[in-house]
């Protein structure tokens, strides 16, 4: 008797789990947003006298923008957009970046022009031309 009273009460345990678990979600369909495109990288250098940027111009997405300091002093590294007149303009920093060390900088870059420059000692800034937004990687295999 001990055992079919135990069956029972386990079949209603499972009973109530399965129609909690249907219960459970909603029926609203969920807007599928495509990825964004792929993470490009950009690389520069911080000489005596001047910022090099390569490539200087890409399509617009997600970036990692690493830069080595070729000075023997620190510098802190600006990328901002030149459109001053929009209020979500980018302008990112970085921390001081010591004398033969590199550092990298994040963003997502919209169409547009871009200044890379450092703080003070008359080192030129380096420009960036951003197109139109590069492709969406949704149907991509193997993508981080």
């Amino acid at each position: 008797m001990r055992g079919a009273s135990r069956r029972a009460a386990a079949i209603a345990i499972a009973g109530l789990v399965a129609l909690g678990a249907a219960a459970c979600g909603s029926t609203e369909q969920r807007k599928n947003e495509p990825r964004p495109p792929t993470r490009i990288v950009v690389t520069g250098s911080i000489s005596p006298d001047r910022v090099s940027i390569s490539p200087r111009r890409f399509g617009a997405g997600p970036i990692s923008l690493i830069v080595a300091n070729l000075t023997d002093t620190s510098q802190q590294l600006t990328l901002e957009a030149t459109d001053r007149t929009k209020p979500d303009r980018v302008r990112q920093e970085t921390a001081p970046i010591n004398p033969r060390d590199t550092t990298e900088l994040r963003a997502d870059l919209r169409t547009g022009r871009y200044t890379v420059h450092v703080t003070g000692s008359g080192i030129r800034a380096a420009t960036l031309r951003v197109g139109r937004p590069r492709p969406s990687t949704q149907n991509d295999l193997l993508q981080p």
